[in-house]
């Protein structure tokens, strides 16, 4: 599947240095990425409808942040992202919807592609579908078969499913620490703890036996299509290999997806599956839970096409820390409005003032926990003093341009 075309990015002067960002495993920010060669990162890709609202943006804004970050850094990139282009929601919406899944699909993804390129965001080298990873992800369940008791079928003589056992894994719960309030999380998210026949509540579905009236796949396991959470484990494990730096997702992917894939990972190589999980905050919608099944969600789509400059909706989601929690308002693209009309005037002066010492701030501030808030922060006070002071930095309003592009992903031209 395609991506989106990269946009150039600025070089920029001085480049060593270490990100740090905050693992939920670990409970603490820590340095992300090799010193020198390659970082490897996947993040978790869209279910294919409903896109692409802010929560949506607002994370693979943020891992943008790390990919630029990382670049700058003096790093090459690995960034592989799935889209879940088969799967019980996506059937669910097309039914409901009276559109093919196929089209649903193809549709949502380009739209996908199309606000993910208006926001500026660095395409990942892979942006690979369910669909085309079926191989893969059933030669990930063979391999687990081969290991004692990691794959069962349900009892169900009907529709005898292949479940993962969450018990194959000695670390599972590592990631997201949870005690008795597991089932009911695994319930909200996707899970079938419920179902008669499993072996405990927490095994995860890897294969769906062909049911009538869905989509099916013929495979050695007979026909049927991949659960949610093996997909982006073979997927990641395909492309990145095992221990790559860092998986990530908004904080509601944290159990049971990347609860699960970290133990399917673990189980099918015997190492790590990834070396840090970061996760990004939950968006609200004034005040309240943004939500698909309420149909209260602010799409990047609508914005544009009432008029918001791109870079105006990227400013308003860097205007908050990724790993808070926070409320979409009106109010917060006006004021990204302004800002960004703010930031334009002051790189089209002449001359501006401690434009190198704005840039070293921008980068401390990325490069400790992807601290957008306070990069932003440093981008105002040169734009305020280069706007009411005649400075003597003649290089200052391209080097500051050139920094909001690489580092935050403004284009201010």
């Amino acid at each position: 599947m395609q991506a989106w075309r990269a946009p150039g990015i600025s070089r920029l002067p001085g480049s060593d240095g270490t990100v740090s960002v905050y693992d939920t495993s670990s409970g603490a920010v820590v340095p992300v990425g090799p010193t020198s060669g390659t970082a490897r990162m996947y993040v978790c890709g869209i279910t294919p409808y409903d896109a692409t609202h802010l929560g949506h943006a607002n994370t693979y804004v943020a891992f943008d942040l790390l990919n630029r970050s990382w670049r700058d850094a003096g790093l090459e990139v690995a960034y592989v992202q799935n889209v879940t282009d088969v799967d019980d929601p996506l059937l669910e919406r097309a039914e409901q919807t009276g559109v093919d899944w196929a089209d649903l699909a193809e549709e949502q993804t380009e739209l996908f592609r199309t606000d993910l390129a208006a926001l500026n965001v660095l395409p990942p080298d892979h942006l690979v579908g369910a669909v085309e990873s079926i191989d893969e992800v059933v030669a990930l369940i063979e391999k687990l078969r081969e290991i004692d008791g990691a794959i069962y079928p349900v009892a169900d003589p009907e529709y005898p499913d292949l479940y993962f056992a969450r018990a194959a894994d000695g670390r599972f719960g590592s990631l997201s620490k949870l005690g008795a309030e597991a089932v009911a999380i695994f319930a909200e998210n996707g899970g079938d703890p419920d179902r008669a026949g499993k072996k405990d509540p927490l095994d995860c579905l890897v294969w769906r036996l062909a049911r009538d009236g869905e989509p099916s796949w013929e495979s050695v396991l007979g026909a049927g299509r991949p659960g949610w959470h093996i997909e982006c484990t073979a997927i990641a494990l395909r492309y990145l290999g095992p221990e790559f730096d860092v998986q990530g997702g908004g904080r509601d992917l944290i159990f049971p997806h990347h609860e699960m894939c970290a133990a399917e990972g673990r189980v099918a190589t015997g190492r790590e599956f990834a070396k840090a999980y970061v996760h990004s905050g939950m968006v609200a919608l004034n005040g309240e839970k943004m939500s698909k099944s309420k149909g209260n969600l602010e799409l990047v789509s609508r914005l544009r096409g009432q008029g918001a400059d791109p870079m105006a909706i990227r400013l308003a989601l860097l205007s908050q820390h990724y790993r808070a929690d926070w409320s979409w308002t009106p109010d917060l693209l006006t004021e990204a409005t302004e800002r960004l009309d703010q930031w334009r005037e002051a790189v089209r002066r002449d001359a501006g003032v401690g434009a190198a010492e704005t840039l070293a701030k921008v980068r401390e501030a990325l490069r400790n926990d992807l601290d957008a808030p306070a990069a932003v922060a440093a981008i105002d006070a040169w734009a305020g003093a280069s706007l009411t002071i005649d400075g003597d930095d003649a290089e200052g309003p391209a080097l500051i341009a050139s920094a909001t592009d690489a580092l935050l992903g403004i284009r201010l031209s």
